[in-house]
């Protein structure tokens, strides 16, 4: 008997979920490659599943997408400085000349780009727990199954980071200080304020550059304000901008060329997350304002 029928029909199935499984993915690890790669290995086990146990196919590979992206944060966990392609999101960068993103579209960006940079900053079971839970809607008793706690002990973990999400979200909406924490970083920065430096930076703090040789993270307060001088020195050399709708800084050398895109996200009047793009290639292919 042949296995085309069988094998086509649950191709078919799998194909059906594949744009909500790359999303759950996604949002769990920030990075469209890693996302493919979970989907694709999703799809190698449920091809050598025995499908006759499989009563609900859906909730099925969300578990399997789940359980292995939670594989690979802890992973990453375990190495966090080690590079991951396509870490950062497509960044728009516009003039910085109002007090406020007014524009809708671009306060969806804001608020996009604050909400990956938090995710990453949460702990592989709070991540887990908030994405399955609040964005696809998953029952706590199927995500405790994974994370192997009790149904429980998985709300508070995912009530844990909705305060975070939520503190993100109006920190989005709140341009003038955000504007005024960046510039208190920048100002300490150029004083060598180490002291400074720490007091308007979140504990966790997560610093991610796209560099030519890919994407570096430095994680924590003290690495971030170690290196901070760069963004100081940027600053000096660029103008104020919006980075989706996020306070940032584009600089240029004294070619004319781009030389970095810098964007913050601040919450509860911290930076919780600073994303630099210094790949020249990546900064050619970006529509960027001309020096001013």
């Amino acid at each position: 008997m042949s296995e085309t029928g069988p094998t086509v029909q649950l191709a078919e199935t799998f194909e059906a979920q594949r744009d909500r499984l790359r999303a759950v993915a996604y949002r769990m690890l920030g990075s469209h490659a890693d996302a493919e790669d979970v989907v694709q290995e999703a799809w190698l086990r449920l091809s050598r599943q025995d499908t006759a146990t499989i009563h609900n196919f859906a909730g099925w590979l969300t578990t399997v997408v789940g359980r292995i992206s939670l594989d690979v944060l802890r992973s990453r966990q375990a190495r966090p400085e080690a590079s991951y392609d396509d870490r950062l999101p497509e960044l728009v960068v516009t003039v910085d000349d109002g007090p406020a993103p007014e524009d809708d579209v671009a306060l969806a960006d804001s608020v996009g780009l604050a909400l990956l940079v938090v995710l990453q900053s949460l702990g592989p079971s709070e991540r887990l727990a908030f994405v399955l839970h609040d964005l696809f809607a998953v029952p706590f008793a199927e995500i405790g199954q994974i994370l192997g706690r009790s149904t429980d002990a998985t709300k508070m973990l995912a009530s844990r980071a909705r305060r975070k999400v939520r503190a993100t979200e109006r920190a989005a909406a709140a341009g003038r200080e955000q504007r005024e924490v960046v510039h208190a970083f920048l100002a300490a920065a150029r004083r060598g304020d180490f002291e400074g430096l720490l007091r308007v930076l979140d504990p966790e703090v997560r610093l991610t550059v796209d560099t030519p040789d890919g994407v570096v993270v430095a994680l924590g307060a003290t690495k971030v304000a170690a290196g901070a001088r760069l963004a100081a020195g940027a600053a000096a050399r660029g103008r104020a901008v919006l980075v989706n709708g996020l306070p940032g800084i584009l600089s240029w050398r004294e070619d004319g060329a781009p030389l970095s895109v810098i964007a913050f996200t601040v919450v509860d009047g911290r930076i919780a997350g600073i994303a630099v793009v210094a790949d020249p290639a990546r900064l050619a292919s970006m529509n960027l304002p001309d020096p001013g």
